[in-house]
């Protein structure tokens, strides 16, 4: 159990690698006295490709390690991670842990005026059902479309958001909901924030867009204040990066996500990071 002398303690987020950067963005702009420790699992991505019982494993390794940095909470910034892992994670761990995918749910039931709501992510998020799953569990009768983008993040990581060929495959993935009756639209991959501006354009303004990273930024601001744990710290949080694979690469492309270079990034590899176990395993 935590105390309000532990609320120095830093939050612990991670990603099977960059896109998880935009729910640290937004963690960092909501809560910036915060301290926060971002883990990019860069040798062992994408995690769409895996089995259940090895992201279960990826996981809670990294869990583990954050466990052992001493975090006072966990973030899973990763869709097909929070849709796999994050139960166990939760049983799992001493400290809390959330994920992206009930609270942009939540988010975007809150939002739609007519119940028909859409995600759009990644073949493996897409496949994995675990939007639908999720907002079952907060209403029957809602209606939620689902559709696969894959080309988004590959356009995202090329820094392509501008390009004619960005808007080009916008259109093509989103024609369903231009013509369907969609009113909120759920952007099911941490990477789609960065399109943002090119999705909206690409629907027009009635249908509104929620982002989970900013969903699941204010369920931690909610979370660490109501338990008295917001860091009391006056000034800017610090930040540590850690990766485990291709450090120089994740500094470059970091850019494309924050809007400014990073100080440094730290090299986990992927031997040591294999000897954390959460307790339970």
């Amino acid at each position: 159990m935590l105390k309000a002398a532990d609320a120095a303690m830093p939050i612990g987020v991670f990603d099977s690698g960059l896109g998880g950067l935009t729910v640290y963005r937004t963690l960092r702009e909501l809560l910036p006295g915060e301290d926060i420790i971002y883990l990019g699992d860069t040798a062992r991505v994408p995690y769409g490709s895996k089995s259940p019982e090895t992201i279960i494993r990826f996981s809670s390794q990294i869990s583990s390690y954050l466990l052992e940095q001493s975090v006072k909470c966990i973030v899973v910034a990763c869709n097909t991670a929070s849709s796999l892992a994050l139960e166990t994670l939760m049983q799992r761990s001493p400290r809390p842990v959330l994920g992206v995918i009930d609270a942009g749910v939540r988010t975007a039931v809150r939002a739609s005026l007519s119940g028909r709501m859409a995600v759009i992510g990644t073949e493996a998020t897409i496949q994995s059902g675990a939007y639908l799953k999720s907002l079952r569990k907060l209403q029957e009768t809602a209606v939620m479309d689902a559709y696969a983008c894959p080309l988004f993040v590959p356009l995202v990581e090329e820094g392509w958001t501008e390009h004619p060929a960005a808007a080009m495959i916008a259109e093509e993935y989103l024609k369903p909901l231009k013509e369907g009756s969609t009113d909120t639209l759920i952007l099911g991959c941490t990477h789609y924030p960065i399109l943002e501006p090119l999705i909206q354009r690409t629907l027009g303004s009635g249908v509104q867009i929620v982002n989970p990273a900013e969903a699941v930024a204010e369920d931690v601001r909610e979370l660490l204040s109501g338990s008295g744990l917001l860091n009391p710290a006056k000034g800017g949080g610090s930040s540590r990066f850690i990766v485990t694979d291709l450090p120089k690469k994740f500094h470059t492309l970091s850019m494309r996500f924050l809007g400014q270079g990073i100080e440094s990034v730290e090299h986990l590899s992927v031997e040591k990071l294999e000897s954390y176990r959460l307790t339970g395993e």
